[in-house]
C-alpha cells in the first residue's frame, strides 16, 4: 500500500504572516512558502523557534512570490540545513533576491542599533539571519515556467500558474502521488492597473487558501481621497510620508499620483523613493515591460514609462535618506516598510509624526501588532526604538492600493473550478477574517471549509 500524504500547517495559521507548509509523502518531504512572521511580538518571536521538521529534511520548495511573509525565512531554513531546490517564476527569483538582500541587511542594521541605543531585550541582539545566509541562498533558485510541472521530490511535482498579485506570483499545485493539493499564495484582483488577473484554479483535491480580507470587501476606487489628502498636507506647509511596500506596491503607488499629477488634482510636486530595495524593484518590473512578460497588461509599458513625467527623485544613500526626517519643502516621501515594521520608513516617522503639518498615507493591509496598525487605530503614541513618539500628524487610509483579493473575489475565483474540493483550509487571515471565509465558503459554494491550527497535521487523499 502507498503512504498517504500528509499537510502540516507550520505557519499563516491564526495570522496573516508567516507562510509555511510542508507536505509529507512516506519518506519524502517538501514545502511551500518560508515565510517571515510580523506583527505582535508573539508571532515575531516565532522567527526564532526550530521548526518542528529538521530543515535537512525538505528535499524541494515551491515559492508562490517574493514578499517577505512568504520567503522571508529561506536564508534561515538554508543556515539550518535545507540545500533543496527552491522552485518558482523567474521574476519571482529576481525580486526575492532583491528581498532577501534587503532583509539580511536591515537585520543586521537593526540589531546594530539595538546594541547601540540599549534597548534591546537580549545583549547582544543578533540578526536571524546574515548576508552570507543569503548567498548560500540565491543558488539555490531554480525559475519555472507557469504550467510546466517540476519535480521537488521523486514523487512530488509542482505545478505553478499566474496568482496576478505581483510581478511573478504564482498558485502552486502540488502533486504528491495520487493528491492534489492547490495552494493560492496571495491571490490578487481582476483590477491590478498592471497585471492580469488570475488564472482560474485547476482541479484539485484539496485547496489552501489565503483570508487577509476574509470578512471584507474592497471599496470602490476613490482617487479623490489620495488627492485630497496631499493637497490638505500641501496647504498645511507639511509632508507627505507614504509607507509602502518596496515590491508592487511602490509602483502602484507611483502611478497613481502621476495620475493625479496629469490631471491636476495634485501640483507637481518633489516624488522621493527612499528605498534602494524599491527602485531595484522597479527595474525588475520595467526589463518585464521592455520582455514583455504575459503577465502585464498591454497598458502596463504606458503606465511604466509615464512616471518619467514625475519629478521622482531615487534616494539610495543612508545620508539622502536622514535628511529627508525632516524635509524642508513640501514633497512626497514613499519609503519601506508598508506596514512601517521596519527600514527607513521607521525613521521618518519618528520625525515626522509629531508634526501636525505632516501626513501619513497607509496604502494597503496593515497587521496586527505592527506600527501601521497602532496608526490605522488611531493611537496618540508610537513606540519607535525604545522611545515612544507622539502622533500629531494625520494619519489617511487609502484602499485602492491593495491587491489582494477580497471575499467576493475569493469566492468568485473558487466558483470558477471545474470541480470541488474535498475540502478547502482558510490561512493567511486574522482569526476573525480566516473563520468569515471559511462560512462563506460553506455557505455559498457548499464546499467543507475548515480554519486550521498552526502545527495541524491533516491526509490528503
Amino acid at each position: 500500500m502507498s503512504a498517504s500524504p500528509f499537510l502540516t500547517f507550520l505557519g499563516a495559521a491564526g495570522t496573516v504572516t508567516g507562510s509555511r507548509f510542508a507536505v509529507d509523502l512516506g519518506d519524502e518531504r517538501v514545502m511551500v512558502d518560508a515565510g517571515l512572521y510580523q506583527g505582535l511580538p508573539d508571532f515575531r518571536r516565532r522567527n526564532w523557534e526550530e521548526l518542528p521538521i529538521p530543515a535537512s529534511s525538505i528535499e524541494g520548495l515551491a515559492l508562490t512570490h517574493a514578499h517577505l511573509d512568504h520567503c522571508g525565512f529561506l536564508p534561515r531554513l538554508v543556515r539550518d540545513g535545507f540545500s533543496g531546490p527552491i522552485v518558482c517564476t523567474r521574476e519571482t527569483a529576481q525580486l526575492a533576491e532583491i528581498v532577501l538582500r534587503d532583509s539580511a541587511h536591515l537585520q543586521a542594521e537593526d540589531a546594530g542599533y539595538a546594541n547601540r541605543s540599549g534597548y534591546s531585550k537580549h545583549h547582544p541582539a543578533l540578526p536571524l539571519y546574515d548576508d552570507s545566509d543569503v548567498e548560500k541562498t540565491l543558488p539555490l533558485f531554480e525559475p519555472v515556467e507557469y504550467g510546466v510541472p517540476t519535480d521537488l521530490a521523486r514523487d512530488v511535482r509542482g505545478t505553478l500558474s499566474p496568482a496576478g498579485h505581483i510581478l511573478g506570483s504564482s498558485t502552486v499545485l502540488l502533486e504528491a502521488g495520487p493528491s492534489r493539493v492547490l495552494f493560492t499564495g496571495d491571490l490578487g484582483r481582476d483590477r491590478h492597473p498592471l497585471l492580469l488577473p488570475p488564472a482560474a484554479p485547476v482541479p484539485a483535491d484539496v485547496m489552501v487558501i489565503e483570508s487577509t480580507y476574509g470578512d471584507r470587501r474592497h471599496p470602490d476606487p476613490d482617487p479623490e481621497h489620495l488627492a485630497a489628502a496631499i493637497r490638505r498636507t500641501i496647504g498645511r506647509g507639511g509632508s507627505v510620508l507614504i509607507p509602502a511596500f518596496a515590491v508592487d506596491r511602490t509602483e502602484l503607488v507611483l502611478v497613481a499620483l502621476h495620475r493625479l499629477t496629469q490631471e491636476g488634482r495634485v501640483p507637481r510636486l518633489p516624488v522621493f523613493v527612499d528605498s534602494p530595495m524599491a527602485l531595484a524593484t522597479l527595474d525588475v518590473y520595467r526589463r518585464a515591460v521592455s520582455a514583455p512578460s504575459p503577465q502585464l497588461r498591454p497598458e502596463a509599458r504606458v503606465l511604466l514609462e509615464a512616471l518619467d513625467g514625475l519629478d521622482l527623485r531615487a534616494v539610495r544613500d543612508p545620508e539622502h535618506s536622514m535628511r529627508l526626517n525632516r524635509p524642508s519643502f513640501p514633497c512626497i516621501v514613499i519609503s519601506a516598510s508598508g506596514m512601517a515594521a521596519g527600514g527607513r520608513v521607521v525613521h521618518h516617522l519618528a520625525h515626522q509624526l509629531p508634526d501636525s503639518r505632516n501626513s501619513v498615507v497607509l496604502t494597503g493591509y496593515q497587521a496586527e501588532g505592527t506600527r501601521g496598525r497602532q496608526l490605522l487605530d488611531g493611537v496618540r503614541q508610537v513606540k519607535i526604538h525604545g522611545r515612544y513618539v507622539p502622533v500629531r500628524a494625520e494619519v489617511v487610509q487609502v484602499d485602492d492600493f491593495s491587491v489582494h483579493a477580497d471575499a467576493e473575489d475569493m469566492t468568485a475565483w473558487l466558483g470558477r473550478a471545474t470541480e470541488p474540493p474535498s475540502t478547502v483550509y482558510v490561512v493567511h487571515g486574522e482569526p476573525s477574517a480566516a473563520e468569515a471565509m471559511a462560512q462563506r465558503v460553506r455557505d455559498e459554494l457548499g464546499w467543507c471549509a475548515v480554519v486550521p491550527r498552526l502545527g495541524e497535521r491533516v491526509r490528503l487523499d
